[in-house]
């Protein structure tokens, strides 16, 4: 479109089923380039993306053609196909229902890369529901502590 300009900067945020950890270090370079390329085949912008064996964070510029929403059935859908596809884990691999998206202003954004790119050690001091949890409330999101992302251990 001719004349539009814009800047969104989002963190997406989204966990494996059951918040199982099958996300193994031997192929997740690989899911992230995969997942990079569906991001910029929907014309978005990968800025970051990195996660534990049991979620994903995702820092995109966004361009305003397609809904959040679609962007993330995208992506689930054909990661955990391309997943499934590859044998990687023992059964079958789905992504947990529902995820976080969080905006962030263009002076945010190294921060945010840095809090990604480092989610190893960050994951050493809380757990990704203490985690999950505080983003809520940081960006004053209401929620329902039934529908937190969770582990059935949790």
């Amino acid at each position: 479109m001719p004349n539009t300009y814009t800047q969104i900067h989002l963190q997406l945020v989204f966990a494996v089923k059951y918040r199982d950890a099958v996300i193994n270090p031997s192929w997740q370079d690989e899911l992230y380039r995969y997942i990079t390329g569906i991001v910029q085949h929907q014309q978005h912008k990968l800025l970051a993306i990195g996660g534990m064996p049991d979620h994903i964070h995702i820092l995109i510029g966004l361009r305003p053609t397609q809904a959040i929403s679609d962007l993330l059935q995208d992506i689930k859908a054909n990661s955990s196909k391309w997943i499934n596809e590859r044998g990687f884990t023992k059964g079958r691999f789905s992504w947990q229902e529902g995820y976080g998206a969080f905006s962030y202003s263009k002076r945010d954004v190294p921060a945010v890369i840095k809090y990604i790119r480092n989610q190893e050690s960050h994951h050493q001091q809380k757990t990704f529901t203490d985690e999950y949890r505080e983003l809520l409330k940081t960006f004053e999101v209401e929620f329902d502590e039934r529908y937190i992302l969770r582990s059935p251990m949790d």
